[in-house]
C-alpha cells in the first residue's frame, strides 16, 4: 500500500493524543492514536482468518466507532467495506449481500433479527466481547498490502434503488480521499473543526461528507444514533460543534423545538443542510438568530461533495449551492447535450477524482451513467450569470404538463411560505389531457385549517397558472425515506392512479 494511502496512520503520527471520535450516547472519546490502533488490530484479526485483497466487509450497525474501525482495517489490507442500510426490507437486504458476496458480516445484536438466518456467511458481532478484545485489546500491528493501490476498491454503498435494484457504488481508495482533500481545501476545514454526524453512516452523507475530511484534517467527530432535536443542540454546545451536516427535516424538527428559539451556538460557524433542497423557512429561521447557514449538493457516485457557498453569500443567493470546489469540475447541459446558458435548466454533469469508480457487478449503468469522462447526475440544475449553481429538482422528477415544464421545488417553496403549512411534496400524476397534473401533498402546523381553494388562490398569486397544483391532498405526515427525505417514490405509488 502507497504510504499516502493509509492515511490515518499519519495523522494518529501527527496527532496522537487528540481527541479523534466521541460517542454522543456512552460519551466514550477516541484519540487518533487509538483509532489507528483499533484499525490495525482488526485487520490483523482479518488476515488470520483469511480475508484478502478484494474480499468484502459487511456492515450492519447504527452509528457507531465500528464504521470507522472496519472502513480502515478494509484500508489496510485492500479488503471493500461494505455498509449495510439496516432499514432496508430483509428481501433488499438479500439482494445486496447476494451481489456483493461478503466474507464476514459484523453486525449489532439489536439488527441480529434482520438477517433472518437467511445467510451461512461469517458472522462477528460488534457489542460482543470477541469484537472489543480484537479491536482493543490484541494489540497486534499490522503492515499495510504493498499490493492496494489508489483505484481499487475500497467501499462499496449501495443506493437507494429508486429505480429498480440498488446499485453498489465502488468508491476507490482516491475516491475517497480526494473527497476528502477537496473539502478540507474548498471548505477551509482545520483540525479546530468538530462535526455531530447525526447522517447514517451506511451512506455516503455520514461517511463522507464530513466525517472523514474531518478526521484527515485532526478535528473531531461526534457520532449519535436516533435523531432528537433538543437533543442534538445540546451535543453541539456540549462538544463544541463548528461545523454540522443535517438534512432538511432533521432542521425542521429542530427549528420547531422550544430550546431552539432560545439557545446560542457560540463554537458554530456553518449550519449545512443537504440531501434534498431546503424550504427557505429553514434559513430564515437561522438568519433570524445571526447564524451562518447554506446547503450543499452531493450524490453517492461524486463525493459526496462537490460546491462550496460562503455563507455570508448564500444569505444573499438562497436555494445555491454555490460554485464547483477547488479539484473538481461541473457544467449544465440541456436536453440537445449543448452548454446551458445563464439561467437555463439542464441535467448537472460533473468530473473529478472524487467521482466513483464504478457499479459493482453492473457494467451497463455504469457505462449509462458516463459519457467522456462525465458523470451524468440525473439531477436538474442551472447556473446565474456570476457561476453561482442552484439545483432544481430529479430529471425524473421533472413534470410535463400540457407541454409546459414544471420544477417541483419551485411549487413547494412557494407553498411552504404560507403560515399555515408545515410541510409539502410536489409531484404529477398521469392525465389523460394534459399528460401530467400537478398535486401538493400537505401537512398543516398543529391546529391550523385551511380549504383547497385558498390554497389554491394562494398559488396563483404567486406562480404561473400552469404551475398551480391541480389538487391539494390533507395528510397527518408526509412519508420520509430512511435518511429522513420525504419519500417522493412512495407518494408517486400512492397517488399514481389519482384522476383529476
Amino acid at each position: 500500500m502507497r504510504w499516502e494511502l493509509d492515511w490515518i496512520a499519519n495523522r494518529a503520527r501527527l496527532s496522537p493524543d487528540s481527541i479523534a471520535v466521541v460517542d454522543g450516547e456512552t460519551g466514550s472519546r477516541f484519540t487518533f492514536k487509538e483509532l489507528n490502533k483499533r484499525a490495525e488490530n482488526i485487520a490483523s484479526y482479518f488476515k488470520t482468518i483469511g480475508i484478502n485483497k478484494g474480499d468484502r466487509i459487511a456492515l450492519l450497525s447504527p452509528n457507531d466507532i465500528c464504521y470507522f474501525d472496519l472502513l480502515f482495517a478494509c484500508g489496510k489490507i485492500g479488503a471493500i467495506f461494505v455498509p449495510l442500510n439496516w432499514r432496508l426490507s430483509s428481501e433488499e437486504i438479500d439482494y445486496i449481500l447476494s451481489n456483493s458476496s461478503p466474507r464476514l458480516i459484523a453486525l449489532s445484536s439489536k439488527l441480529e433479527h434482520i438477517l433472518q438466518d437467511k445467510t451461512s456467511m461469517g458472522i462477528i458481532k460488534i457489542d460482543s466481547d470477541e469484537y472489543h478484545r480484537i479491536a482493543s485489546v490484541l494489540n497486534k500491528s499490522c503492515d499495510p498490502d504493498e499490493c492496494v493501490h489508489e483505484d481499487d476498491p475500497l467501499a462499496i454503498i449501495y443506493t437507494g434503488g429508486t429505480t429498480g435494484k440498488p446499485k453498489g457504488v465502488v468508491l476507490s481508495h482516491q475516491s475517497i480521499m480526494w473527497n476528502g482533500l477537496n473539502t478540507i481545501v474548498s471548505w477551509n476545514l482545520s483540525a479546530q473543526d468538530v462535526t455531530l454526524t447525526y447522517m447514517p453512516m451506511f451512506h455516503t452523507g455520514g461517511l463522507n461528507a464530513l466525517s472523514i475530511p474531518i478526521l484527515m484534517m485532526g478535528g473531531k467527530v461526534v457520532i449519535a444514533k436516533n435523531f432528537e432535536p433538543n437533543r442534538a443542540i445540546k451535543i453541539i454546545n456540549q462538544e463544541g460543534c463548528t461545523v454540522v451536516l443535517l438534512v432538511p427535516t432533521m432542521y425542521h424538527m429542530m427549528i420547531k423545538t422550544l430550546s431552539f428559539k432560545d439557545v446560542k451556538f457560540p463554537t458554530m460557524h456553518t449550519f449545512l443542510s443537504g440531501g434534498a433542497p431546503c424550504p427557505l423557512e429553514i434559513y430564515q429561521a437561522f438568519e433570524e438568530k445571526g447564524l451562518s447557514f447554506k446547503e450543499g449538493y452531493g450524490l453517492t457516485e461524486a463525493g459526496p461533495n462537490n460546491f462550496f457557498i460562503d455563507p455570508k453569500i448564500s444569505r444573499f443567493r438562497r436555494g445555491s449551492v454555490g460554485k464547483a470546489m477547488f479539484y473538481n469540475d461541473v457544467k449544465i447541459i440541456t436536453s440537445d447535450g449543448r452548454d446551458a446558458k445563464a439561467g437555463e435548466v439542464g441535467e448537472l454533469l460533473i468530473r473529478g477524482k472524487h467521482v466513483f469508480h464504478h457499479y459493482w457487478n453492473n457494467p451497463s449503468a455504469t457505462k449509462e451513467a458516463y459519457h467522456d469522462g462525465w458523470l451524468h447526475t440525473g439531477d436538474l440544475a442551472k447556473c446565474d450569470e456570476e457561476g453561482y449553481h442552484y439545483i432544481v429538482g430529479r430529471k425524473k422528477e421533472m413534470i410535463i404538463t400540457g407541454g409546459e415544464n414544471v420544477y417541483p421545488l419551485e411549487v413547494e417553496q412557494c407553498i411552504s411560505k404560507h403560515p399555515v403549512i408545515n410541510e409539502v411534496a410536489v409531484i404529477g400524476v398521469p392525465h389523460e389531457k394534459w399528460g401530467e397534473m400537478v398535486i401538493a401533498v400537505v401537512s398543516l402546523m398543529p391546529d391550523q385549517q385551511i380549504s383547497r381553494g385558498e390554497l389554491k388562490e394562494y398559488c396563483q398569486t404567486k406562480i404561473g397558472k400552469y404551475k398551480v397544483p391541480k389538487d391539494f391532498i390533507f395528510v397527518d405526515e408526509i412519508p420520509k425515506t430512511h435518511v429522513g427525505k420525504i419519500d417522493k417514490n412512495q407518494l408517486q405509488k400512492t397517488y399514481e392512479n389519482l384522476v383529476g
